[in-house]
């Protein structure tokens, strides 16, 4: 799949849909994920969050928007949601999201959740952190 956009659908609580694994292990794949984040190049200043992806797949990250250039007001945009893969191979897919439009755009596939965080936390093209 070269690229996938999925419609900007609400978040629900619970483990993630097809991710393999117990609670303990989604919520550690969230931690690994929080913990990354202040390792990112860009709006170092700002607080993101974690939240459940789009139907409880993986997690989305939303932030403020200090640069306003996608709210006026400053308010939280989505920044990337990562999707594990449905193989159960431990993979995940990194989307970013296409404000003009209001979908999530897939960035990459079959990555490791590290490699998916590096790419997240260094956007040297500004694709997540506008």
């Amino acid at each position: 799949m070269s690229a996938r956009a999925a419609a900007g659908r609400g978040g629900r609580s619970g483990p993630p849909a097809g991710h393999a694994g117990s609670g303990a292990v989604v919520d550690l794949d969230r931690q690994r994920i929080e913990r990354a984040l202040p390792r990112r190049s860009r709006y170092r200043y700002v607080q993101p969050r974690v939240e459940p992806g789009p139907d409880g797949a993986g997690w989305r990250i939303v932030s403020p928007n200090c640069s306003r250039n996608v709210d006026r007001d400053g308010g939280e945009i989505d920044i990337a949601w990562l999707e594990p893969e449905p193989d159960g191979r431990g993979r995940w897919r990194l989307h970013r999201r296409d404000h003009s439009c209001a979908l999530w755009t897939l960035h990459s596939e079959g990555l490791t959740l590290p490699e998916a965080l590096t790419l997240l936390c260094e956007d040297s093209s500004r694709e997540f952190w506008t």
